[in-house]
C-alpha cells in the first residue's frame, strides 16, 4: 500500500495520537474544549492531581484555583513588611485613621488597602530659604532673605493636625518676617539689630506652630541677605551715606568728650587742692599772727615803753623796706626844694628800659646843677634851723 494511501492509518512519522489535538496534517482545527480540558489535565498532574475521566476534573479544577489563591495571598502578606530607620517613625493607619506609631526596626502591617504606612523623620535637621519684598517701619522697601531650619519632633501631630505642615511652616515663617520688618526700621535692618530681628522672628514663628500644634520646632532663623529694589537703590544708598556721616560725626563728637572732660575733671581738682592748700596757709598765718600778737602782749605787759618804741621803729624799718628812697644833701642852703621825686624815678625806670640808662644819667647829673643854683641865704636859713 501507498504510504500516502489511506486504509489503517499507517503513517511515515509514526502513529497518530488520538489524544493529539493537533495530531493529523489532514485533520480540521482542534476543537476548544478539547484543548482546555488536555490543559486541566496537565494542571492536575503537575498538583498531584488524577487524570483520567471527566468525573474528576470540576475536583481538581477547585484545587488548583485554591493553591493560586493561597499563592496570591501570602505574597500580598508578604507586601505588609515595612522598614523603619533609625532617625524615623512609622505611622500605621488603616482606611486613613491613625492606629499606630512604630519605632525604629523591621515591622508588618496589614497590606494596602487595608492598612498603609506613613514614616516622617524626626532626626533630621531640614532647611528651606525664601525672598520676600516688604516694607519697613520708616516705610522703606527691602528684600529679604529668610533661611529656617527645623525639625519634626512630634510625628502624630506632624501628620494629622496640619494639612501640610511643611507648606504650613513657609507661610507661617513669612508673614512673621513681615510682621517684624514692618515693626523695625531701616537703620535696625541693615546696620544695628540683624540679631535681634532673626531671634524675634524665630520666636514668632514657633509661638504660631504651637499655637496650631503642627509639631515642629524651629532651630535657628537667618537674615542672609538684606538688599533693596532697583528703583529705590540709589535713593538708600544716599541714605546709608548720610547715616555713615553721622556715625563719623559721633564717634568725634564722643572722642572730644572723652578728652575734654577728664581734662577738666583734672583741672577742678587741681584748683581744688590750690584752694584747700590756701584755706591751710590762711589759717596756718592767722594762727601765727595770733600767737605773736599773745607773746608781744605779755612782753608790752611787763615793760610797755621799751615795747612800744621797739614796735615803731620794727614798724618804721618794715616801711622803709618796701618803699623807694631818695638822699639829698641840702645843707647849706635855705631854700625848701620840691623835686618830683616820684616821677624823676618813673622817667628813670623808662630811660633805663629803653636807651640803656641815660636818662638816668641825665637826673642824677642835674641835681647837683639845682643845688648849686640855690639861694645861699636859704641854706644858711636850714643851717640856723639844724643848729636850733
Amino acid at each position: 500500500m501507498a504510504w500516502n494511501e489511506s486504509g489503517d492509518g499507517n503513517d511515515p512519522k509514526g502513529p497518530r495520537d488520538p489524544k493529539d489535538p493537533w495530531g493529523g496534517r489532514d485533520q480540521g482545527p482542534a476543537d476548544l474544549d478539547k484543548i482546555i480540558r488536555d490543559w486541566q489535565r496537565r494542571l492536575r498532574s503537575a498538583f498531584g492531581g488524577k487524570g483520567g475521566g471527566g468525573g474528576g476534573g470540576p475536583a481538581g479544577g477547585n484545587t488548583g484555583i485554591a493553591i493560586i489563591i493561597v499563592l496570591a495571598l501570602v505574597a500580598w502578606g508578604l507586601t505588609g513588611l515595612y522598614r523603619v530607620d533609625e532617625a524615623e517613625r512609622g505611622l500605621v493607619l488603616r482606611f486613613g485613621d491613625y492606629q499606630a506609631t512604630t519605632m525604629p526596626g523591621l515591622h508588618w502591617h496589614i497590606p494596602y488597602p487595608i492598612e498603609t504606612v506613613e514614616k516622617v523623620n524626626v532626626g533630621a535637621v531640614s532647611r528651606f530659604e525664601q525672598t520676600s519684598q516688604m516694607l519697613t517701619g520708616d516705610e522703606n522697601f527691602v528684600l529679604v532673605d529668610l533661611a529656617v531650619q527645623y525639625r519634626r519632633i512630634d510625628p502624630i501631630a506632624f501628620r494629622f493636625n496640619v494639612r501640610n505642615a511643611d507648606e504650613t511652616l513657609d507661610e507661617v515663617s513669612e508673614s512673621a518676617i513681615r510682621e517684624v520688618v514692618g515693626k523695625s526700621t531701616l537703620d535696625e535692618i541693615l546696620l544695628e539689630n540683624q540679631a535681634e530681628i532673626a531671634d524675634r522672628t524665630q520666636d514668632l514663628i514657633q509661638r504660631t506652630l504651637d499655637l496650631y500644634e503642627a509639631g515642629i520646632t524651629v532651630i535657628s532663623v537667618n537674615l542672609q541677605k538684606v538688599q533693596f529694589p532697583n528703583q529705590v537703590r540709589d535713593a538708600v544708598q544716599d541714605a546709608v551715606k548720610a547715616r555713615e556721616d553721622k556715625e563719623r560725626l559721633r564717634l568725634e563728637a564722643e572722642a572730644y568728650r572723652n578728652d575734654i572732660i577728664p581734662r577738666a575733671r583734672g583741672q577742678a581738682a587741681r584748683m581744688r587742692e590750690d584752694a584747700l592748700a590756701y584755706r591751710d596757709r590762711l589759717i596756718a598765718n592767722a594762727e601765727g599772727e595770733a600767737a605773736r600778737f599773745e607773746l608781744l602782749l605779755a612782753e608790752y605787759q611787763a615793760a610797755p615803753e621799751v615795747t612800744r618804741e621797739r614796735l615803731y621803729i620794727e614798724s618804721i624799718e618794715d616801711v622803709l623796706q618796701r618803699s623807694n628812697k631818695i638822699l639829698l644833701d641840702a645843707e647849706g642852703s635855705g631854700n625848701l626844694l620840691y623835686l618830683p621825686i616820684d616821677k624823676l624815678l618813673q622817667r628813670q625806670t623808662r630811660g633805663a628800659e629803653g636807651d640803656g640808662g641815660s636818662a638816668a644819667q641825665s637826673t642824677t647829673s642835674s641835681l647837683p646843677q639845682m643845688r648849686e643854683q640855690s639861694d645861699p641865704r636859704n641854706r644858711d636859713d636850714a643851717r640856723t634851723r639844724r643848729t636850733r
